[in-house]
């Protein structure tokens, strides 16, 4: 079980780059790029999460567009070709090798912006986004190494006595689960082909005198926290294989008093006939 703490100030920097580019309004001021990430790799390589389903922008060093020579964006992802994007200012030529993505594309037309854009972000943009300039004034480059992030879909029921179970499905990278009092629980993974990971939290609190409690889940897209009373038959969300066997043994109850009443009815009958003849 992972144990509540303070957000660090790494992590603190990711969400503020989070919200940034969640916006996909337009790319940071060049300097404002450089005062974020000058902590954070002394090579210009930067890390950049980025939700799922958003648009990302990746800009390229700020330079005046006269200086410009050439421009390379290159995009290496797992398991695919490297791709790159290329323009050529004397001649205003792009090319495009091995680039078959059609959600990866220039901001603009390259004489209006030298930017790459992603849209809609998908788990399989995961991978290493280099812009190289050439220029009059020499050669420049920026690097990021996007890390896409997904969401965790968060439940949380009671399976037995003072026993209750919390999942976050499918999130990426892991979540943390934690739980408000502790109780004596066992935390488990599961590891999607996809890179997403769910994680489950079983705790029972036996020898312990609360009511209510709550499981707090902690990711970097957002922390989300749901609470159940033990043993009231309150859930906020049920087990399908425990709410099956509670339908079955209803029915199955139902069709026994149906049968004893039926056949009750039908000797009475044959009695009444016995005594009629």
């Amino acid at each position: 079980m992972h144990t509540l703490g303070k957000m660090s100030a790494s992590r603190l920097l990711i969400s503020i780059i989070i919200m940034v580019s969640a916006s996909g309004s337009s790319c940071m001021d060049g300097k404002q790029m450089t005062q974020i990430y000058s902590k954070m790799s002394a090579e210009g390589n930067i890390s950049q999460p980025v939700l799922m389903d958003t648009n990302a922008m990746l800009c390229c060093p700020p330079i005046e567009f006269r200086n410009l020579i050439v421009i390379v964006w290159e995009i290496i992802i797992r398991g695919q070709p490297s791709c790159t994007k290329a323009y050529r200012k004397e001649t205003n030529e792009t090319k495009e090798t091995n680039c078959t993505d059609e959600r990866i594309t220039w901001v603009s037309t390259p004489d209006q912006n030298l930017d790459l854009q992603i849209y809609p972000v998908a788990i399989t943009h995961d991978g290493y986004y280099r812009c190289i300039m050439a220029t009059t004034d020499g050669s420049f480059h920026r690097g990021y190494h996007l890390q896409v992030l997904v969401t965790p879909e968060v439940t949380l029921f009671q399976s037995r006595n003072r026993t209750a179970v919390c999942k976050a499905v499918a999130g990426k990278p892991a979540a943390q689960i934690s739980w408000i009092p502790e109780g004596d629980c066992a935390t488990k993974h599961e590891y999607w082909g996809n890179g997403t990971v769910t994680v489950e939290s079983m705790c029972h609190w036996g020898g312990h005198n609360a009511s209510t409690v709550t499981c707090h889940v902690s990711h970097l897209t957002g922390n989300k926290s749901l609470y159940i009373k033990l043993n009231s038959g309150l859930r906020t969300s049920g087990s399908p294989a425990l709410d099956l066997l509670i339908i079955l043994y209803v029915k199955l109850s139902l069709f026994v008093v149906i049968l004893v009443t039926t056949g009750f009815v039908f000797f009475q009958r044959i009695n009444y006939v016995r005594k009629s003849l």
